[in-house]
């Protein structure tokens, strides 16, 4: 074999290891930015009952702001791991939850008692008492949580920070 033919087999197999590796390289790099993405779509998500009152606190009527710990909480998360919820007795038996995010951006919703009104102050949402959007930019009605009365405890089914509907 002459020094050509040799040159050109070590630059062959020296070009043949640098693409291995590159590709190596690059799966192994890969591995981490492939299962953020794709983690969330096969983790199931987390629903808890949290118990946020008693039938006693609420008189029919009445719409009032409940605080508990968010179903997906880490136990580094401190303060951010509470979230809350507008909770809304309507008669004897029927009492109804709303998430405190506004569906437009997440800005927190306020009980206007007077005007029966739930509203964002960051851009103009207003929502009717049963959650429906009644103006402003918000795409859909407040995310409603599931409730349950369990014995005189009233008790809030959470999940993560509501994006989409959770209908009863």
């Amino acid at each position: 074999m002459n020094d050509n033919q040799t040159d050109e087999k070590r630059r062959g197999f020296l070009l043949k290891l640098t693409w291995g590796l590159t590709a190596l390289s690059a799966a192994v790099a890969g591995i981490p930015v492939l299962s953020a993405v794709f983690a969330p779509l096969l983790e199931k998500t987390p629903q808890l009952w949290r118990q946020v009152g008693t039938v006693d606190d609420f008189p029919v009527g009445t719409t009032r702001l409940v605080s508990f710990d968010n179903a997906d909480s880490k136990a580094w998360a401190g303060v951010t791991a509470k979230t809350g919820a507008w909770l809304r007795r309507d008669d004897e038996t029927k009492f109804i939850a709303f998430a405190v995010n506004c569906t437009h951006l997440g800005c927190p919703v306020r009980w206007e008692q007077d005007a029966g009104l739930f509203m964002c102050p960051c851009h103009g949402g207003v929502y009717y008492k049963d959650g429906s959007v009644a103006a402003g930019p918000p795409p859909k009605a407040l995310v409603q949580y599931k409730v349950r009365v369990n014995g005189k405890k009233i008790e809030i089914q959470t999940a993560p920070v509501p994006i989409t509907s959770i209908r009863a």
